[in-house]
């Protein structure tokens, strides 16, 4: 059993062929697609503010995303201007909003804060997977050691956003759910891996 399946519980590796095959082809799509992730990450860092002010252990570990999410987001467009490119247009990012469909809605502002923790803990669990993967198979010395620093973020940031649900969504099985979007993840990733994209 891979490293990253026990750690990360992921039900699918992804094929490190992934990068030899369709990343290294175009390496300029790929920083685009990362630097709008990076965006994305710290908007719903601020949704979950905005959702659970209340909860000040959570505002305190969100408000300390969004800056670390916006300069990942800066040190991609960084290295986009330092090879001639320019942020492209923002790419939808489908199996993001295929995760986002699995969140059941309703049940009060708990359930909620549970299921957007655990749609976000699933986030970073595969972005830490796929990082890993290009850290150790891309042939691009400045991007590898790149994306094994961020790797070890997107780690941390995934067993905080557990630590947060296994902590504060009372009267609610978190276990038993985050088995269910890992088994819906394990579902879902199939239909990737052929996009020069983080999650494509």
């Amino acid at each position: 059993m891979s490293s990253e399946k026990t750690i990360l519980k992921l039900n699918l590796p992804t094929d490190p062929l992934w990068v030899k095959n369709v990343v290294e082809s175009n390496i300029e799509e790929l920083l685009t697609d990362h630097a709008y992730c990076e965006q994305k990450a710290a908007s719903n860092a601020i949704t979950l503010i905005v959702q659970n002010p209340n909860i000040s252990e959570l505002v305190q570990e969100m408000a300390k995303l969004v800056q670390e999410e916006m300069d990942h987001f800066k040190r991609v467009h960084d290295i986009i201007i330092e090879r001639g490119f320019v942020l492209g247009k923002e790419r939808k990012d489908n199996y993001v909003n295929q995760l986002a469909k699995f969140m059941v809605p309703g049940g009060g502002r708990t359930h909620q804060m549970a299921e957007r923790l655990l749609f976000s803990a699933m986030i970073e669990a595969r972005s830490c997977e796929r990082f890993k993967v290009l850290s150790e198979n891309i042939d691009d010395a400045q991007l590898s050691e790149f994306y094994h620093e961020l790797m070890i973020s997107e780690a941390t940031h995934y067993t905080m956003f557990l630590r947060l649900a296994r902590k504060y969504a009372t009267g609610i099985d978190v276990e038993k759910r985050w088995q269910e979007f890992l088994d819906y993840e394990g579902q879902v990733i199939k239909n990737y891996g052929t996009a020069e994209t983080i999650h494509g």
